[in-house]
């Protein structure tokens, strides 16, 4: 028997579904009924975003009584944290020198 696919932290987030469930999650924990009420989906396909971002370790699930409550696990951003500030000496570099650009294009139009 095969092991479902394990998502990563990038897989999870490039969804935008996916994205507004972190964002909802983060304020509390919530039970598949209400959270499917946030959305204009069906609570299969709510059930099914949230098994990615499970799988991804974003968000945690917790059985009370028949009902499984789900709540976020920010743990797991650290990973995409750090590789946004890699890069982002790159964004950092390319804005200057559009600065740079803009600012010398201006001088030399205004002559």
């Amino acid at each position: 028997m095969s092991e479902a696919p394990k998502y990563d932290v990038f897989q999870a987030i490039a969804d935008p579904t996916r994205r507004q469930l972190l964002s909802l999650l983060s304020r509390q924990e919530m039970p598949v009924k209400e959270i499917s009420g946030h959305f204009p989906m069906s609570r299969t396909a709510v059930s099914k975003h949230l098994h990615v971002l499970s799988s991804a370790g974003l968000v945690r699930e917790r059985k009370v009584g028949r009902e499984t409550r789900y709540r976020l696990d920010p743990e797991p951003l650290q990973e995409l944290q750090y590789w946004l500030n890699y890069f982002e000496q790159f964004w950092d570099n390319k804005l200057s020198m559009l600065k740079y650009y803009v600012e010398n294009e201006g001088n030399r139009t205004a002559e």
